[in-house]
């Protein structure tokens, strides 16, 4: 249990139902051991990848102004530029070393859910870059769709129908980051890490990393591992969301960002989650007599509200009012 598996992926996009089957079989192996696996013969090209990345230094590389025009924090719905040590995902760490930036599906002024001022939903707010708001927006929609060709492949094993994910991912409220963790030196103290020990809140993530390394997840064993970076690939992981669904037949595990030695890392986490209303409650398949329903229900957009009230500080004073 030292390294995280590997799964090719491709059998998913085609026609044969036994290496389609196969595959599912491997993704359901490595969701109960690990919650934690790679990802290779995904349609996401090296070309794109190149170019997001360029445009994240380019964004990242700007003076202060010029990126707090976008500040998350004067946003209702989640959006913007998210300034360093602005989250604090270890509670007993300080706040984390990495800026970042969020979009999610974009809904114009006049759609229901933005006039109902729902929580989470509006338009996006990209930074006035050439060709930013193209690529972005474009990488969110094939980010969702190899997102849900995952689920697809899940929901064999939980029993469920094949299309059960998809319905409940009409007009989702997934999120697209961008993340720059400065190197080690510049922590305010020995203790501030790049993104302090976590689960992920939603569904499912789907995460590229740059060659500086950092990341490291948590063992069945309790010991933290490298999860190294790996031409090609993704690393997909299972959040809170998903263990809640499948009563903890799937984990949802922790892990970490240390920031690198003498470089900057930049990391693109893609979080799968369903349309905000989706009610969240325990399979059929994933519960007995011995193994009842572990969790309440609730819904999607209470689910994570709730998570990011635990995060961002400037989530808990909107809902206090302090």
């Amino acid at each position: 249990m030292n390294s995280l598996p590997i799964i090719n992926i491709a059998p998913l996009y085609g026609d044969d139902q036994t290496a389609w089957r196969a595959v599912a079989g491997q993704i359901d192996r490595a969701c109960r051991d690990w919650g934690f696996f790679y990802i290779t013969g995904h349609p996401i090209t090296a070309e794109r990848i190149d170019a997001l990345l360029a445009s994240a230094k380019t964004f990242f590389g700007q003076a202060a102004a010029e990126k707090l025009k976008i500040d998350i924090t004067q946003t209702r719905h989640h959006r913007g530029y998210g300034a360093i040590a602005t989250e604090q995902l270890d509670p007993g760490k300080p706040s984390d070393l990495k800026e970042t930036f969020d979009m999610g599906l974009h809904l114009p002024a006049d759609h229901p859910d933005v006039l109902a001022e729902k929580a989470l939903r509006g338009p996006n707010r990209h930074p006035d870059l050439p060709g930013w708001e193209a690529l972005m927006e474009q990488h969110y929609l094939d980010m969702q769709a190899l997102a849900q060709t995952l689920l697809r492949a899940m929901t064999l094993a939980l029993g469920i129908e094949r299309d059960f994910f998809d319905s409940r991912f009409a007009e989702p409220v997934s999120v697209l980051r961008m993340i720059h963790y400065p190197p080690r030196h510049t922590a305010s103290s020995d203790e501030q890490q790049g993104a302090g020990a976590h689960t992920d809140y939603g569904c499912i993530t789907l995460l590229f990393q740059d060659a500086a390394g950092g990341l490291q997840v948590r063992n069945v064993d309790g010991q933290w591992i490298d999860a190294p970076p790996i031409d090609g690939t993704f690393v997909v992981n299972l959040g809170d969301m998903m263990a809640r669904w499948s009563n903890d037949r799937y984990r949802s595990t922790p892990h970490r960002v240390i920031s690198p030695l003498g470089v900057d890392r930049y990391s693109m986490p893609f979080f799968a989650e369903p349309h905000p209303d989706t009610v969240i409650q325990c399979l059929p398949g994933c519960q007995d007599a011995e193994h009842p329903a572990k969790y309440p229900t609730t819904t999607c957009a209470q689910f994570l509200l709730s998570r990011f009230a635990d995060t961002y500080a400037y989530r808990r004073e909107a809902q206090t009012g302090s």
